[in-house]
């Protein structure tokens, strides 16, 4: 039977979420990441991409190219809620899906063409995501991942595409060779060498001809280049844990600043476990020094979301963890070995209020923002020097 697969990607999906929650963003350079020195771009507008800025990018460097670049901290639960959104809505529309990343998928539609239409179905599906979310998608459908992935690029943005069986080389023949997903900085360098820029060159080659070039990844290359590529859609489950860290723009013995950080991070978390109605079971704190040594700490715990629970525990933590007087540059949380559920009261403790001020302190972040709330610690070091990783 001939396979269906579909990529589907969030255009800019950072970018395309702050512009929902403030529509002055829109039709204006936007990167979503830090503005310190040791800041990267996480995700860039198609405005600031026309002035060379990239995800990944120093962000110093990104002003530098887009002097009038808007720089957002970001929101990281409200990319997760949308996430979600737009999984629950895939999930009910397709009968075998993968999640690669927040806001990258793939759809096995084989077998969809006897009922619907394949490519029908997908184009429904993405006007669907987008009235029910108001964000860009794009899509490519073809008979493998590799070639839906790179038509999904050649979509962008706000497109779809539609690559038929049999004419997968001639659709990639003309692309630069670095559209093939595995081929890195390195790999292109080698290539280059050859004189091989297009892809179409590495289509005139033998298979043994690039694993003479690049081992092994030269055939993996060749394959991908011929349009072949027999990867299964893998199902989607659950993710079994969720981290956050901070790295310092200059680095830090500050007990308080530190603890400080801690705590906001927490509170980030648990919200984000609160919203996915998730409890956490097993929690570890992470150091990375000034050396660039990294330590890391873990503690099981009675399932829970709440606040104080998790607080009390990344404190212990960190007061085990922590060598005294030495700098951080790094410092996160990770809670792993989550399960569905949501808090239950516990008669013998009082919790009952506690759980009562989260749910009100959660529809404040619902409606205004993560940060609209917190705790007065975390407040003394907001002008700290702190970058979002």
């Amino acid at each position: 039977m001939q396979r269906s697969i579909v990529h589907i990607d969030l255009d800019s999906f950072f970018v395309s979420v702050e512009r929902l929650l403030n529509p002055e963003l829109i039709g204006k350079p936007v990167a979503v990441g830090g503005n310190s020195a040791r800041s990267v771009v996480s995700s860039c507008s198609y405005e600031a991409r026309k002035f060379g800025v990239r995800s990944a990018m120093p962000m110093l460097m990104a002003k530098k190219l887009c002097p009038e670049l808007i720089v957002v901290k970001g929101n990281y639960a409200s990319y997760t809620h949308y996430s979600k959104i737009i999984t629950s809505i895939i999930a009910e529309s397709v009968p075998l899906y993968e999640k690669t990343s927040i806001d990258e998928f793939y759809l096995d539609l084989t077998g969809t063409d006897k009922f619907f239409g394949s490519y029908k179905l997908a184009t429904e599906l993405r006007k669907r995501i987008t009235n029910e979310t108001g964000l860009p998608i794009s899509f490519a459908l073809s008979t493998n991942k590799t070639v839906s992935k790179i038509g999904t690029g050649e979509a962008k943005p706000n497109g779809q595409m539609y690559i038929e069986a049999g004419k997968e080389k001639e659709f990639l023949a003309p692309l630069p060779i670095q559209k093939i997903p595995m081929v890195g900085k390195k790999t292109l360098q080698i290539l280059q060498q050859y004189a091989i820029t297009k892809i179409q060159d590495v289509q005139k080659l033998s298979a043994a001809a690039m694993q003479g070039m690049l081992g092994n990844s030269g055939i993996v290359i060749w394959e991908k280049a011929n349009g072949i590529d027999n990867s299964p859609v893998v199902p989607y489950t659950e993710r079994k844990s969720i981290s956050s860290e901070r790295t310092f723009e200059k680095d830090t013995s500050d007990t308080k600043q530190l603890l400080s950080v801690l705590i906001t991070l927490t509170e980030g978390l648990t919200y984000q476990l609160r919203n996915e109605k998730k409890l956490t079971t097993c929690v570890a704190v992470k150091i990375r020094y000034d050396d660039f040594t990294t330590f890391t700490k873990q503690e099981s715990i009675p399932a829970t979301a709440l606040d104080s629970n998790l607080i009390e525990a990344v404190k212990r933590l960190f007061h085990s963890l922590y060598t005294t007087g030495k700098k951080c540059r790094l410092i996160g949380i990770r809670f792993s070995e989550l399960r569905m559920g949501e808090q239950q009261i516990n008669l013998f403790e009082a919790n009952n209020n506690s759980m009562k001020l989260y749910e009100a302190m959660d529809k404040i972040k619902n409606r205004f923002g993560e940060k609209s709330i917190t705790r007065a610690i975390t407040t003394e070091n907001s002008n700290s020097n702190l970058l979002k990783d």
